[in-house]
């Protein structure tokens, strides 16, 4: 990580900034040893590309990370000494699904990005919520054929023997032999409300945005009011929710997939629309998932 501050150049701002920041970040739970910080003034290009003679105060920082370490003295040097993200190649297959399409010749092409896990020729797939599982048969990114598709990628993949008419662009395929994914038949989430009018209480149904899905969904059970920084408890089973509060809710969407957002991020945070506005935003704690019959196609 890195932060970079806009200080005066000839006093001792640069060093106490960088001190009050670390503290910062170590009060919002981050690693404040291994992120670099750099006073810095794009407008005289001081500590940009060189060591700045006008912070003469502001000897370097170190970076200390567990396999390797860095001193850091201006914002080129910070951001090389950024670590690249690993890719979630670990994680099972998901897939969302942005658009389908039929291909003359081929036949039913459907596109998206892969958020975790490796999608390659030849796997079985499951889509939900619809349960209809296929076999890839090839994958190509930008006309060309991949040997595998990694997170991150932007794909479309030829499919056995399915319609355009069974799946849709709401829709997420999965790995059918490890976990295959199931419609979600509630779950509990951490809401935050934006912007509301009025009070919301159980029963209140807004719109769910969660990766390429738009559904409806019902407040089943407001559980708890928390603090929106610290999480702590602060009411236990309030009655209405208004603009500013943080909760637990019990919730019942329609249709959907999705998963909990500690086991994979892109799929448990989502958004609730209402009024033609953002609402709240939420991510998921735990969920149910419905057991279904699945449809081979393949």
């Amino acid at each position: 990580m890195l932060l970079s501050a806009l200080c005066p150049t000839s006093s001792r701002a640069p060093t106490v900034l960088c001190t009050r920041a670390a503290s910062h970040s170590a009060w919002d739970k981050m690693e404040a040893h291994a992120v670099a910080f750099v006073p810095i003034s794009a407008w005289n290009a001081d500590n940009m590309l060189e060591p700045s003679a006008n912070m003469p105060l502001f000897k370097g920082w170190k970076v200390t990370r567990e396999d390797s370490n860095a001193s850091v003295t201006t914002l080129l040097e910070a951001l090389d000494c950024i670590l690249p993200p690993t890719r979630p190649t670990y994680k099972l297959l998901c897939l969302p699904l942005q658009d389908v399409y039929k291909t003359g010749g081929i036949g039913t092409v459907p596109a998206g990005r892969v958020q975790t896990g490796v999608l390659t020729p030849g796997m079985v797939i499951t889509f939900a919520p619809v349960n209809v599982t296929t076999e890839v048969k090839s994958v190509e990114m930008c006309h060309e054929a991949l040997s595998e598709a990694l997170p991150g990628d932007s794909v479309g993949f030829d499919v056995k023997k399915v319609s355009v008419k069974d799946v849709g662009c709401d829709n997420i395929d999965g790995d059918s032999k490890s976990e295959p994914p199931m419609e979600a038949t509630g779950f509990t989430a951490h809401v935050i409300i934006l912007n509301h009018p009025r009070q919301i209480s159980a029963g209140y149904g807004p719109v769910l945005e969660c990766h390429t899905a738009h559904v409806a969904c019902k407040f089943a059970e407001l559980k708890l009011k928390i603090d929106r920084h610290s999480g702590k408890k602060l009411e236990g089973g309030c009655k209405f929710l208004k603009s500013g509060d943080a909760t637990i809710v019990d919730m019942v969407p329609g249709t959907l997939y999705v998963e909990s957002f500690s086991n994979y991020p892109p799929l448990g945070r989502f958004a609730l629309h209402g009024m033609r506005q953002t609402v709240a935003v939420c991510d998921i704690k735990a969920m149910d998932k419905k057991a279904g019959k699945i449809t081979k196609s393949a």
